[in-house]
């Protein structure tokens, strides 16, 4: 079985051409031309020229031009700096969908590898940082940027998105946690800094390059005593004045909830109410439902001193709890249908003839 050849997608050497002749697909706005990533390419192709040639289309149109599918903003600066031809790749194809969509982002750790490969080259930081377009101090943050990380958990992030500060939480930790903590992050798809100060937070002493440092217990001063003495007597105060206030509120609230529920216990009443102010019959419902939950078994635990409000509201009731279960009054005298004589059930029938 023959191998199956696969077709290049470009022409195998650059070619030289105008930047004239390039037809652009879209239009840079003014705006991006105060972008990092604008200062960026400008710096590079300043130092140490096109890096990546652009792409065009390698037939061209009736009027000699061909059509740009990648490298918009590379042609504007060249075009700005007066340049009048540039390096181009030729593509079989007009489609400009891989070269702005299938882009492999460089990782931090990739980065870190590049700037020290640049450095033992004999390129300097300054010059790194002017390619760059970033300050000296980012540079040399790059290069140690893997100081104290062991090599297991350096393969294990070394092509992912990787927050630059999540290596210095890294650092805390022992060469085991370090790996353990990778795997989880990888695991977990999450590379974000507060994800590593978790895990930092939840690793152990044992597990930590340093132990915490414990905080001393707080020291109570003799201040602190008399502040929170009187705020022990306020607190007492305020509790005796509710304890005094609890009996006569809770008789108050019994008072009404009877009275309420005997409102509406009236059809007429509740009718009335909810064709002219429902609100009413609503708040009235709630607090005897309220009263109900809150206050049931209230006629058991009445003390006496509710016992005594409550005989300012009914004159003739006694204050003692034996007061609401009055004696069974004695019967009334009967008549007598035949003689209209009043008698005594207790008494024997008369004798005798009527006068």
């Amino acid at each position: 079985m023959s191998a199956k050849r696969i077709r290049a997608a470009f022409e195998s050497e650059l070619k030289m051409l105008p930047l004239a002749s390039l037809l652009p697909t879209k239009e840079v706005p003014d705006s991006f031309r105060r972008s990092p990533k604008w200062r960026f390419i400008a710096n590079t192709i300043e130092e140490i020229g096109l890096v990546e040639p652009l792409v065009v289309y390698r037939r061209a149109d009736l009027q000699g031009q061909h059509l740009l599918l990648d490298g918009h903003l590379r042609r504007e600066i060249l075009m700005e700096k007066g340049e009048a031809q540039a390096e181009c790749l030729l593509s079989y194809d007009d489609e400009a969908f891989t070269y702005n969509k299938k882009v492999s982002r460089l990782a931090v750790v990739q980065e870190h590898f590049l700037i020290n490969r640049a450095i033992e080259r004999g390129i300097s930081e300054a010059r790194l940082s002017r390619v760059l377009g970033v300050k000296i101090d980012y540079v040399k943050r790059r290069l140690s940027l893997l100081k104290g990380i062991c090599p297991e958990a350096v393969d294990l992030l070394s092509t992912k998105p990787v927050n630059p500060v999540v290596f210095d939480l890294l650092r805390k930790m022992k060469p085991g946690r370090q790996i353990e903590a990778c795997k989880l992050m990888s695991s977990a798809s999450i590379y974000s800094s507060g994800y590593a100060r978790a895990l930092l937070s939840s690793s152990g002493d044992d597990d930590l390059m340093k132990p915490r440092r414990r905080a001393p217990p707080p020291i109570v001063t003799s201040a602190d005593l008399s502040l929170m003495e009187r705020e022990l007597k306020t607190a007492q105060k305020d509790f005796k004045a509710v304890e005094m206030n609890y009996g006569n509120d809770l008789v108050n609230l019994v008072i009404a909830a009877r009275y309420v529920s005997i409102l509406l216990s009236r059809p007429r009443i509740v009718g009335y109410l909810d064709a002219n102010h429902p609100e009413m019959l609503v708040e009235f419902r709630d607090i005897l439902s309220a009263a109900s939950m809150d206050n049931s078994g209230a006629d058991n635990i009445i003390t006496d001193t509710q016992d005594s409000e409550l005989s300012k509201i009914q004159p003739g009731a006694n204050s003692s709890r034996t007061s609401r279960n009055p004696r069974r009054p004695e019967p009334k005298a009967s008549w007598s249908r035949e003689t209209n004589d009043r008698k005594r059930p207790s008494a024997k029938p008369r004798t005798g003839t009527r006068r």
